[in-house]
Formats: structure tokens, C-alpha cells, sequence
């Protein structure tokens, strides 16, 4: 004769596997072990039943953005979505790469490179400030502000200073101006022109946003229309606060080559 089986195990099973006897592919653990780690309660089916246990750590939706220091459509997306997005998730949820060259050209002369820029050579040096700060800040929370201060204000290339003394006073602005004027200013230039020109499928205006390493025009449409929302969706992990609703306004249209 069959031991009889305690009628707790037996509630227990019902409770965390309702139409006992069927069999969960992946899953040949005990019930007892079903909330012991989040793997085998996914492989169970028992998330829902095991509340005191966390989810596993997501990574972050990577966001590139490929763009250009005086194109309008940039810095609009930049200042009203990508900035405010940055500034309401916290950082294990987004992960962001600004990458300034966009429809620029470069050429070798003489062994040092030279650009060209869509809107002149301002828009070449804004780039260039831009680039140099990023290497010199090194942290993307030190320097993002810097560059919203700049593409928010009334001149990307005159304002360098008043924005450091507002967002980064401890930036030596010395050291930026010579990594401007010199050739690792320029070799930075010419690293982005070789990620701009990279790209698959190729950029075919600014600003080309990229998420988790792919673009496509659903992509950029949702990401200018509701940067927040988007990145809300494809977050794997727990949503933060912050993912409740966005209502930031669309970027105006791109700038092309």
C-alpha cells in the first residue's frame, strides 16, 4: 500500500502548480526548491508565486546617438528627449553613447585630418568640444550636462566655460581647449568619423539613433516621439518609477546629408 502524502505538500502543489500532474518542461526540481532562485521559478512557472524572491539584474537598453553639434533636429532631441529620459532612469536602466560627426567628412593631408561639416566650420569646432570633453571628463554624468548646457544654449562653441563653472567646475577647460587645437582633438574626430561610417545600415541623416546595436525607422519614429516610452518597453528588468507615462514633445526632423 502507497504511503499517504501529507495534505500540506499536497496544498502546496496546488497552490504552485495548478493542474497538478502536468509536467513543466525544464523544470526537475521538488516544489520545495521552486522559490529557491529566480531560474528555477521561471523554469517552474512560479514567478508569480514566489513574491519574496528578486528578479536577477537586467542590462540597460543601450542607446547610441550619432549626430551633429549645430543640426536643430539634434540637439531637439537631445535637450527635450534623450536629456530629460537620462535624467528620470536611473543608470542600470540606460546606457547612452554620444557620438558627434554626423554628415561630416574628413580627409588625410599630409598625415593629419581635416573635416568638413554639414553647417560649417563652427558646427566642425562644436563637434570637436564636444568630442574633447567627453575624453577628458571621462564619466558620462560628469560630461551630459556640459553638452546639454551647450546644445540648450546660445552658442555651442562660445559657452564651453560658463557651462563648466554651472554643471563641471572641476574640468580643467585648458586642457579641453588643447585637446581641441592639437592632434588628439583630432584623432578623436577621426575615431567618430570611423564609428559614423560603420554603421549598418548606413546613416542616411541625423540625428541616427541606434538602440541595443540596431536602427530601423520604427525605432528612431518611437524614439522621437516618446524616447521615455520606448526605453520603458525594451527594460527588461523591474520598472522604475519613472516608466508610468511620458509626454515629452516630438524632435523636429532630421537633418540630412
Amino acid at each position: 500500500m502507497a504511503p499517504a502524502v501529507p495534505l500540506a505538500f499536497l496544498a502546496l502543489v496546488a497552490l504552485l502548480a495548478p493542474g497538478l500532474g502536468v509536467a513543466f518542461p525544464g523544470c526537475d526540481y521538488p516544489v520545495h526548491l521552486w522559490c529557491s532562485s529566480w531560474e528555477i521559478a521561471v523554469a517552474c512557472q512560479a514567478e508569480s508565486r514566489c513574491a519574496n524572491l528578486s528578479r536577477p539584474a537586467a542590462a540597460p537598453v543601450e542607446l547610441s546617438l550619432f549626430y551633429e553639434s549645430l543640426c536643430p533636429a539634434c540637439c531637439g532631441f537631445l535637450v527635450q528627449e534623450l536629456f530629460t529620459t537620462w535624467l528620470l532612469l536611473p543608470d542600470e536602466v540606460l546606457s547612452i553613447t554620444l557620438v558627434p560627426y554626423g554628415n561630416a567628412k574628413e580627409r588625410n593631408v599630409s598625415g593629419k585630418w581635416h573635416f568638413q561639416c554639414q553647417h560649417g566650420p563652427e558646427e566642425c569646432l562644436g563637434n570637436m568640444i564636444e568630442t574633447c570633453l567627453m575624453h577628458e571628463a571621462k564619466n558620462f554624468s560628469t560630461y551630459f550636462p556640459v553638452i546639454f548646457c551647450l546644445e540648450s544654449g546660445s552658442s555651442v562653441t562660445k559657452n564651453l566655460e560658463a557651462c563648466l563653472q554651472v554643471y563641471a567646475p572641476h574640468l580643467d577647460s585648458g586642457r579641453i581647449a588643447a585637446c581641441v587645437q592639437g592632434d588628439a582633438g583630432a584623432a578623436l574626430m577621426h575615431h567618430n568619423a570611423q564609428l559614423t561610417e560603420a554603421l549598418d545600415p548606413p546613416h542616411q541623416y541625423v540625428p541616427w539613433i541606434v538602440i541595443n546595436g540596431k536602427h530601423t525607422d520604427e525605432l528612431q519614429a518611437q524614439a522621437e516621439a516618446s524616447l521615455l516610452g520606448l526605453i520603458c518597453r525594451l527594460y527588461q528588468g523591474e520598472k522604475p518609477n519613472a516608466c508610468g507615462g511620458s509626454g515629452a514633445p516630438k524632435a523636429p526632423a532630421g537633418c540630412r546629408r
